[in-house]
Formats: structure tokens, C-alpha cells, sequence
């Protein structure tokens, strides 16, 4: 992958692309195909939502790739675990899923942050189920794919990346 360290402008824009691109999806899920999103696909929207900006912000700046590319691999390596998290929920035998939770608005609205953080990561029979799938992968574990692609690339900028003018 050392084309991308040689064009570091390019590429930050299509991971702002990209990610823009994955949450637009998300929310015609949500709002046409009527599909709501669980907790865990809340929390990766949030990590796609930070490197959509992360990668607006660094194909702009131009400079500072490496501070740039270690918060994209905070956020990748953030919505990975989340996606992990996901998908092994969905690959738990019927009989070992938890019970549905309440939703993360009510979540908010009466439990204290750090309780809220607990049910949140914890997940709950909602993100066990699996409702879409493209070539036999689920969105949780395309999402996993994808976060694990983005934090490789990430990392190749916080661990080598330099400032250029492409």
C-alpha cells in the first residue's frame, strides 16, 4: 500500500467518500427499508461519522498525516471491536442470545453514562439478529471488513505518514 503514503490528499478524500458513502446506506436502511439500527450499529456509525471528518479534515490540512492517521486508527480500531462484538453476538446459538434491552435513546434519557456505556457495549438480542446480508456477509461483518481495511491503511499514515502537497 505505498501508493497511498504517496498520495495522502487522495486518499483521505476517498475514505471521507467511502465512509459518507456507508452511512448514507445506513440511514436508507433505516428510513426506507425501515430496518432500526441496534445499539453496536449506533456505535459504528459513530467511529464511520469520525473518520468521514477525520478524513475531510486531513485531505484538506494536507499536513500532520500522522496525527490524522492515528485518529482514523483509533476510530477504525474502535468500530472494529464494535463490529466484532456484533458479529459474535450473531453467531451465538439461539439459546445464548440476551434479551432485547431498552433502545439507546432511553438508555440516555435514564441511566448514568457509565451504566448507559455498559448495556451500550454489551448489545442485545437486537444486534443478534441479522436482517440484510450481500455475498453471505451480514452488515456487521462487512462493517468489521471494512474498519480492519481502514485501520491497516490508517496505520501505514500514523506509523509512516508524512506532509505532502498531493
Amino acid at each position: 500500500m505505498p501508493f497511498l503514503l504517496d498520495r495522502p490528499r487522495l486518499s483521505f478524500s476517498a475514505l471521507a467518500l467511502v465512509c459518507a458513502s456507508f452511512l448514507a446506506y445506513a440511514l436508507y436502511l433505516q428510513y426506507v427499508e425501515y430496518q432500526d439500527p441496534c445499539p453496536l450499529c449506533l456505535v459504528q456509525r459513530a467511529c464511520y461519522l469520525i473518520l468521514m471528518v477525520t478524513g475531510i479534515a486531513a485531505a484538506l490540512h494536507g499536513r500532520a498525516l500522522r496525527v490524522y492517521g492515528s485518529i482514523a486508527a483509533l476510530a477504525a480500531l474502535g468500530g472494529g471491536v464494535t463490529a466484532g462484538r456484533q458479529v459474535w453476538l450473531q453467531h451465538l446459538p439461539k439459546d445464548q442470545v440476551p434479551q432485547c434491552g431498552p433502545d439507546l435513546y432511553y438508555m440516555i434519557d435514564n441511566f448514568p453514562l457509565t451504566k448507559m456505556l455498559g448495556l451500550l457495549f454489551k448489545g442485545s438480542g437486537q444486534c443478534a439478529e441479522v436482517t440484510w446480508r450481500f455475498l453471505g456477509l451480514s452488515i456487521a461483518e462487512w462493517s468489521l471488513l471494512w474498519f480492519g481495511v481502514i485501520l491497516a491503511a490508517a496505520l501505514l499514515f500514523a506509523l509512516r505518514g508524512r506532509a505532502a502537497s498531493t
